[in-house]
């Protein structure tokens, strides 16, 4: 039976996306050519690979079967790519790297504009996601590298160090709050909050936190950026919980408090998870000593 690595690379796309418009888009394919592709991979089976719906398309088990091996394979070319870069001029390498809100808006910005700059012919997938979401995308193979909390468990794949940093209360300076040098999150969940938007992995591990304990996250306003975020919270809005990279970044500018927060998570170390490092491609495996050496600079 002969396998299309167009066919395949589209198929993982549209599962991925859990969207045929959305997976022909990111394989550069019109949705007629897309779907018809998918019924000539499905009559050469002869079997359904897709459950079709209003709202998108999701996996029957044969195509839960197909996308487990249709990543191997596609993981398998990225990395021949790879080996390859070096010796063939013109060949573009893909990286797929998942990071948590912190590594995203912290990190990431600098470091990968001098890894880009320095790889013309790399091109990189960035998605934000929580950690733990991070965790099982690489062990399924959805990403190649992911950027997660220390506190994450990371079982079978391989963990290194990569950055630290902690999370911190801000407040106006004329805020209640304004004398408090180290509270606990759950103390100041009687206060409304200004969050990041609701598609953020920090405000999802934020609303969390209160709900495991039994409480609500208050916000009053969502915006889009640590930066707006400073802004509203130095004009009393109200108080916010954010990397104190950031909060410090702002804290004259914005006219802000910080206080120390006394919850074990609060502290970030963070880490670079990969499958396995001897399996990534070459071009792969240079993104992650780059991130790690960008960590001194």
């Amino acid at each position: 039976m002969h396998f299309d690595l167009t066919d395949l690379r589209l198929f993982v796309n549209i599962a991925e996306s859990n969207s045929m418009t959305h997976g022909a888009a990111r394989s550069s394919l019109s949705v007629p050519a897309a779907s018809m592709r998918v019924k000539h991979l499905e009559d050469a089976l002869a079997t359904q690979l897709l459950y079709r719906t209003r709202r998108g398309v999701t996996l029957t088990p044969a195509g839960q079967t197909l996308l487990h091996h249709a990543r191997q394979i596609v993981r398998q070319l990225e990395a021949l790519r790879g080996d390859l870069q070096d010796y063939s001029a013109g060949i573009r390498g893909h990286i797929r790297l998942f990071a948590n809100t912190t590594a995203m808006t912290e990190f990431l910005p600098t470091a990968l504009s001098g890894f880009l700059t320095d790889h013309p012919s790399i091109s990189v997938d960035l998605q934000e996601r929580l950690s733990h979401e991070i965790v099982r995308n690489v062990a399924e193979g959805v990403a190649d590298i992911g950027i997660v909390a220390g506190n994450v468990r990371t079982d079978g794949l391989q963990a290194l160090p990569y950055r630290s940093d902690k999370l911190v209360l801000a407040t106006a300076r004329q805020h209640p709050l304004v004398h408090a040098r180290r509270v606990d999150f759950l103390d100041v969940l009687e206060h409304e909050f200004v969050s990041l938007h609701s598609g953020s992995a920090i405000h999802a591990f934020l609303t969390q936190a209160a709900a495991d304990a039994g409480r609500e996250l208050r916000v009053r306003i969502q915006v889009g950026s640590f930066d707006a975020m400073c802004q509203m919270i130095g004009q009393n809005v109200g108080i916010g919980v954010l990397p104190q990279s950031a909060a410090r970044r702002h804290q004259q500018s914005a006219g802000l408090h910080l206080a120390a927060l006394a919850n074990p998570w609060a502290i970030r170390d963070l880490k670079l998870i990969v499958r396995e490092m001897g399996a990534l491609p070459a071009f792969a495996q240079r993104l992650v000593a780059f991130l790690q050496q960008s960590v001194g600079n």
